[in-house]
């Protein structure tokens, strides 16, 4: 995973190839955050004989933050591709450093819900402890959280507001620097994935 973190870091990697590897670095930390769900045992008939499998006993709801989360949510996919997907659309406001919600999509959520927040970048931890309490406002009270990079503020934040909330990230970084951005950070996920750069 270091080696996809760092390409996704140079400033060089085009749109097309920051998504493939943001979907990459989101299908290994799936497999981290989902590794203790529980399974329950089956067969499957092989084409030569009755194999033993385990399978999730319930799928995880899928809640990627737009629009940055929708490639790491792709990864995730790839992993469970039962899982149900949700939309929480989160924008930083850029003079406060503080989110604003603007979309809210679920599908039906109860206590024992996995739910996995899905956003590359976790940096002032304020997009991510809102979504986190949507989440439990709608009544999913299991969740987890994929994330690129993080800045060392965002997670303290987050732990402070959920410490239920478990986290997995390709990288912790050093710190936020005074406009709030992750250093040395990655840039702008959403802007790099779909090239709409200012």
């Amino acid at each position: 995973m270091a080696e996809a973190v760092a390409r996704l870091r140079d400033a060089s990697t085009p749109p097309s190839e920051f998504r493939r590897l943001v979907r990459i670095v989101g299908s290994v930390l799936a497999v981290e955050a989902l590794r203790e769900l529980p399974q329950v045992d089956g067969s499957v008939q092989t084409p030569l004989e009755v194999a033993a499998t385990r399978r999730l006993v319930t799928a995880p709801v899928i809640v990627p933050i737009l629009r940055a989360g929708l490639p790491m949510c792709d990864g995730v996919l790839d992993v469970v591709p039962e899982a149900t997907v949700g939309h929480l659309g989160i924008r930083r406001d850029e003079e406060t450093a503080r989110p604003v919600g603007y979309y809210m999509r679920l599908p039906p959520l109860t206590p024992q819900t996995v739910a996995v927040i899905v956003d590359p970048m976790l940096a002032t931890g304020g997009s991510a402890a809102n979504a986190a309490t949507q989440l439990k406002d709608a009544g999913c009270h299991n969740l987890r959280m994929i994330c690129l990079v993080a800045a060392p503020e965002g997670v303290s934040r987050l732990r402070r507001a959920h410490p239920d909330l478990s986290i997995w990230a390709g990288a912790l970084d050093r710190e936020l620097d005074e406009r709030h951005y992750i250093r040395p950070g990655l840039g702008d996920a959403g802007d790099r994935s779909y090239g709409t750069f200012a």
